[in-house]
C-alpha cells in the first residue's frame, strides 16, 4: 500500500513538473513575441544602412581596424567598444553591425521582460515591452552602438532580480550581472538608477541581495577606474572632467529641453527653439499620472513595493538629467522610461480591463503529499427536504462597471495614436540623421579626391565622424576632445595629409591660412600633401 502511495506520488509529481514547464512556455511566448517585434521592426525602421553618429564612431573606432582610435573623453566608457568587438574587429560594414545590435537588444529586452515573471501578470509584462519598444527613442537607439539603451535593460531587469532575490536565489545571478552591465556601459547612471536598491538594501537589511548588487556595479566599472588613474589623472579627476564636459554639473532646470527634444532632437545642445507640437508630448506628459495610478492600485492590491521600487529607481535615473545639465538628449531618459513602463503598462490594464477586487492573485497550490495521491471521497450532499434533491447555490456573475467599456475604448484608442506618434518621430529623425551622415561621407569622398587618404589628420568641424569616414585620425586643439596642439598639427603635415573643416564665413586657424582651400558642401576644406606642391 505504501509503495502504491509513493508511485502515485511520483507520477503526480512529474505530472505537476509538466505541467508547469507547459505553462512557463506559454508565460514567456508574448514576451518573446514582444522582443521580436521590436528587433524586426529596428531593421524595417532604422535601416541597417544608416552611417554611424558621432559618438557611435567613437566607441566603434576604439576596436575597428578602419580608422584609428578617436580620443576617448572622460565621462566614456569602454563597455559598448566590448558589446561591438566580435563584429567591429573585423569588419567595417555598418549594416552588419546595425543587424547585430538589432538581434541583441532584442533578446536583451526578452531577458529583462522575463526577470519580472512572477511579480506582475504576463499580460502586464508584454504590454510594457511593447510600451517601452515602441518608443521613437527606443527604437532608434536600439540598434546604435550607444550605451544608454544597454543601461535601460540593465535597470529594469536589476529591480526584478532584486525584488525576487530573497524568495529567489537564482536571481542573485541576474542581479549581478544587470548590475555589471549598466556599470559597464556608464558607471555614474548606474549608481543614479540603483540609488534605491542601494537604500533599501540598507534599512530592510537585504544583505545578500546589497552585496551581490555592489558586487556587480564594482566589476562592471573596475575597466573605468583603473583607467581614471592610468590616463585621466585619478578618479576624482576623471569625474570633474566629465563634469566639465557636460558644462559642469549643477542645478539646471532641463525639463522643457527634454520637451523640446521630444520631436526628434537627437542632441538639443544649445536647447533652444520652440516646443513640439503637442501630440509628440503627450505621452511624457501622461507618464507622471500613470505612475501615480499605478502606485495607487498596488497600494490597494497590497504589493506596494514592486511598483514602488521601480518607480523610485526611475526618478533617481531621471533626476539628473531634467535637473543637473543643461541641455537634453532623448536617450539619457531611457533607462527611465523602460523602469516606467511596467507600472504604466499595469495603470492602463487596470483601467482597461476587470480586475478582482483586491487584484492579487491566488496562492500556489501546495506541492502533493502521499495524502494527496490517494484518491479522495466524493462529498456527502447536504440533506434537503424529504423527496426535494439538495438545493444548489450558483454564484452571480459579477456585474461589469458600465464605464469600464468606454475607458477600454478610450485607452486603446489613445495607444493607437500613440504608436503613430511614436513612427512620424522615428521615422523623421531617421530621414535627419541620414542626411548628415550622407553629407559626412561626401565630405570623406572630397578628402580623398584631393589626396587626403590614410594615413592622414583631420581637425576641425565635426572632424570625429568625417575622419574615421576617410579612415583619418581626428585631432583638436581645444574643447572636450583635445587631444594635440597647433605645433604637432604642423610637425604631422610636414609629413602625411593634414586637412581642416571650417564652416562657411569662418575663417581658418592660423596653421591652415596658406594651405589649399576647397567649399565641399556647408564647411570649406583646407588641406596640404606633402610633396603635392600644396
Amino acid at each position: 500500500m505504501a509503495g502504491s502511495a509513493h508511485a502515485t506520488l511520483g507520477a503526480a509529481s512529474r505530472e505537476r513538473s509538466r505541467r508547469t514547464s507547459a505553462g512557463s512556455a506559454r508565460a514567456t511566448w508574448p514576451l518573446a513575441a514582444v522582443a521580436g517585434a521590436f528587433g524586426l521592426a529596428q531593421l524595417l525602421l532604422v535601416p541597417p544602412g544608416l552611417g554611424l553618429g558621432w559618438d557611435e564612431t567613437v566607441y566603434v573606432s576604439q576596436v575597428s581596424g578602419h580608422a584609428p582610435a578617436t580620443f576617448f573623453s572622460a565621462p566614456r566608457a569602454r563597455g559598448v567598444s566590448l558589446l561591438v568587438a566580435p563584429v567591429a574587429s573585423w569588419s567595417s560594414s555598418t549594416a552588419l553591425l546595425r543587424i547585430y545590435l538589432s538581434l541583441l537588444s532584442g533578446l536583451a529586452l526578452f531577458l529583462a521582460l522575463r526577470a519580472w515573471r512572477g511579480l506582475f501578470p504576463v499580460r502586464v509584462l508584454a504590454l510594457a515591452g511593447a510600451l517601452f519598444a515602441s518608443l521613437w527613442v527606443t527604437l532608434f537607439y536600439g540598434p546604435q552602438a550607444m550605451p544608454n539603451y544597454w543601461v535601460a535593460v540593465g535597470a529594469l531587469a536589476a529591480v526584478a532580480c532584486f525584488l525576487r532575490a530573497p524568495a529567489d536565489r537564482t536571481a542573485l545571478w541576474g542581479l549581478a550581472a544587470s548590475a555589471a552591465l549598466m556599470a559597464w556601459m556608464r558607471p555614474v547612471d548606474s549608481v543614479w538608477a540603483t540609488l534605491p536598491l542601494l537604500g533599501l538594501g540598507l534599512a530592510r537589511r537585504h544583505r545578500r541581495a546589497l552585496l551581490v548588487l555592489l558586487a556587480g556595479l564594482a566589476c562592471g566599472a573596475a575597466e573605468w577606474v583603473v583607467e581614471a588613474f592610468t590616463r585621466y589623472g585619478g578618479l576624482a579627476r576623471r569625474l570633474a572632467d566629465g563634469s566639465a564636459i557636460q558644462g559642469g554639473l549643477g542645478w539646471h532646470l532641463a525639463v522643457v529641453d527634454q520637451l523640446r527634444s521630444l520631436g526628434g532632437r537627437t542632441l538639443c545642445r544649445p536647447c533652444t527653439g520652440a516646443l513640439p507640437h503637442p501630440a509628440l508630448a503627450v505621452w511624457w506628459c501622461a507618464l507622471p499620472l500613470l505612475a501615480g495610478l499605478a502606485l495607487a492600485v498596488a497600494v490597494r492590491a497590497r504589493r506596494t513595493a514592486a511598483t514602488a521600487l521601480p518607480l523610485a529607481c526611475a526618478a533617481t535615473a531621471a533626476f539628473p538629467y531634467l535637473f543637473l545639465i543643461g541641455y537634453a538628449a532623448p536617450r539619457f531618459l531611457l533607462p527611465a522610461y523602460a523602469l516606467l513602463a511596467v507600472p504604466a503598462a499595469d495603470a492602463l490594464l487596470h483601467l482597461a480591463a476587470p480586475r478582482h477586487p483586491r487584484g492579487a492573485a491566488r496562492p500556489a497550490a501546495p506541492p502533493p503529499t502521499a495524502r494527496d495521491a490517494l484518491p479522495a471521497r466524493p462529498p456527502r450532499p447536504a440533506p434537503g427536504p424529504a423527496g426535494r434533491p439538495p438545493a444548489v447555490r450558483r454564484p452571480r456573475p459579477a456585474r461589469r462597471p458600465a464605464t469600464r467599456p468606454i475607458l477600454a475604448a478610450l485607452v486603446g484608442a489613445g495607444l493607437v495614436a500613440h504608436l503613430a506618434v511614436q513612427l512620424v518621430v522615428v521615422l523623421h529623425t531617421v530621414r535627419s540623421t541620414d542626411t548628415a551622415h550622407r553629407a559626412w561621407a561626401r565630405t570623406a569622398a572630397e578628402l580623398h579626391r584631393h589626396g587626403v587618404r590614410p594615413p592622414c589628420l583631420l581637425t576641425g568641424h565635426e572632424a570625429i565622424p568625417v575622419a574615421f569616414a576617410a579612415g583619418c585620425s581626428s585631432g583638436a586643439t581645444a574643447g572636450p576632445n583635445a587631444n594635440t596642439t597647433t605645433a604637432g598639427i604642423i610637425r604631422t603635415a610636414r609629413r602625411m595629409p593634414v586637412a581642416t573643416l571650417v564652416p562657411a564665413g569662418s575663417e581658418p586657424p592660423g596653421y591652415a591660412r596658406h594651405w589649399t582651400a576647397v567649399p565641399v558642401g556647408r564647411v570649406r576644406l583646407y588641406y596640404v600633401v606633402p610633396g603635392a606642391g600644396s
